[in-house]
């Protein structure tokens, strides 16, 4: 993977997510839903993970200043059963994460980071998972943007008010 890549992804995500600080119409009204902090925190830990997934098979030197993570990262790049469960499990956490959007968010993230599943154990070609990759990362960007509203920055204050019943 090269810097120019990994540049426009990010520069791509950071677009997105900037839309809607120019876009008043975003996110949707009527179709964006709120995570709850448990949905946020799966969701963060997803996207940590397959971050965490994709260092160790493209930036091996820079995961491997991570203490305690060159076995791990080992098993990853060896793309078996662990590697699999390493990404298969953030991925999850993604999807699950969303679980409360439009259908359609849910399974085209599903899908999306399917497909880069797919292209990364099959044997094909690098070329063909990095194209997924972007899209797939295009698409969750594009998730994100347009549906989901963050979890409310407060608890709400429990109502301690008796009514009476009549």
């Amino acid at each position: 993977m090269s810097s120019r890549f990994l540049l426009s992804l990010i520069g791509v995500v950071a677009g997105l997510l900037a839309a809607r600080a120019f876009f008043p119409g975003l996110p949707l009204r009527g179709k964006s839903r709120q995570l709850s902090r448990a949905q946020a925190a799966l969701g963060s830990a997803g996207v940590l993970g397959l971050t965490f997934h994709c260092g160790a098979m493209f930036f091996r030197r820079t995961v491997a200043l991570l203490p305690g993570t060159d076995a791990v990262s080992d098993d990853i790049r060896a793309l078996g059963a662990t590697s699999m469960m390493w990404y298969l499990a953030p991925a999850l956490f993604v999807v699950l994460a969303l679980r409360s959007q439009h259908p359609v968010a849910v399974a085209s993230a599903a899908l999306a980071l399917t497909a880069v599943g797919i292209t990364m154990y099959d044997g094909g070609s690098l070329q063909i998972h990095l194209i997924t990759i972007f899209v797939s990362v295009l698409a969750l960007g594009a998730i994100v943007a347009t549906l989901v509203l963050p979890p409310p920055l407060h608890r709400p204050a429990v109502d301690t008010q008796i009514t009476a019943r009549g």
